[in-house]
């Protein structure tokens, strides 16, 4: 069994208190942005301002998608207090995904944008940028699994982790906790040296993103009866739905689109 007790607060200031997993999620942002520079200066075919265009819209884009699948999630909870609809205290991996995806999506039909060259040329960082948001969530205790007793199991043990009440209950049964997150992050550099070696292997543009969508949906759906959550449909959680959705959406235009390129050059 595996002891986290680290402390989940990063730094305070005044009365404000900063978590790890804020820190992670904004060198998570940092890295994507940064992986797109490294990928101009190499002769992509995307300019500066471009990407500060991108960013500007992403980024909300992301959060405000992100914080509404939270509170209709967790719909009943926000119903008895309504006062905390307001804020960042609940964020979703789908909704930050799906969120950037359709703030850029709606640019490139305003501009003369290349989406699917873009999501192409930033997917391996895409899920380089989750895994470091997972790193968070493994400090801050949250998105923690269901009950278990393999040897790897993780409990945490500081007063301010999320995931305190859940691993005491495990305790009392001489258990601990799936650890999700790190299975996740372990997931995620994997496919990342999958697409990394299959970049540029596909047309038409976009391909490879929807090929990390559809693989990051199977994953998601199989996490889903290990994770610990609410019941949003059916059964399953809010993030399986998804995942079944957009794998309803993306596996048809793979299937009719999609063609695999022989001896193109990696980069």
């Amino acid at each position: 069994m595996i002891t986290i007790g680290i402390n989940p607060v990063a730094f305070t200031i005044g009365e404000m208190s900063v978590r790890w997993y804020g820190v992670m999620i904004a060198l998570a942002v940092v890295l994507l942005i940064l992986w797109v520079v490294w990928q101009i200066r190499r002769g992509a075919d995307i300019s500066y301002d471009s990407l500060l265009t991108v960013a500007l819209i992403a980024i909300p884009s992301a959060i405000i998608i992100s914080r509404l699948l939270h509170i209709i999630d967790m719909r009943g909870f926000y119903m008895a207090n309504p006062g905390l609809l307001l804020g960042f205290g609940g964020l979703t991996i789908w909704g930050a995904i799906l969120g950037a995806t359709l703030g850029i999506w709606v640019y490139s039909r305003f501009s003369d944008f290349k989406f699917g060259y873009f999501m192409d040329l930033v997917t391996p960082a895409v899920l380089l940028a989750q895994a470091v948001g997972r790193v968070g969530c493994t400090i801050n205790g949250c998105c923690y699994g269901k009950v278990t007793s393999l040897p790897w199991g993780i409990v945490y043990t500081h007063s301010d982790s999320y995931g305190l009440n859940a691993s005491i209950e495990a305790l009392s049964k001489g258990m601990g906790l799936h650890p999700t997150q790190p299975y996740e992050i372990i997931f995620l550099l994997i496919v990342f040296g999958v697409l990394f070696w299959l970049r540029r292997r596909f047309q038409p543009e976009g391909s490879l993103f929807l090929i990390y969508l559809s693989m990051y949906s199977i994953w998601r759906l199989g996490l889903g009866f290990l994770r610990d959550g609410t019941d949003f449909l059916f059964g399953l959680h809010q993030a399986q739905v998804i995942g079944i959705v957009v794998l309803l959406i993306v596996v048809p235009i793979l299937v009719m689109r999609t063609r695999w390129i022989k001896g193109e050059s990696k980069g």
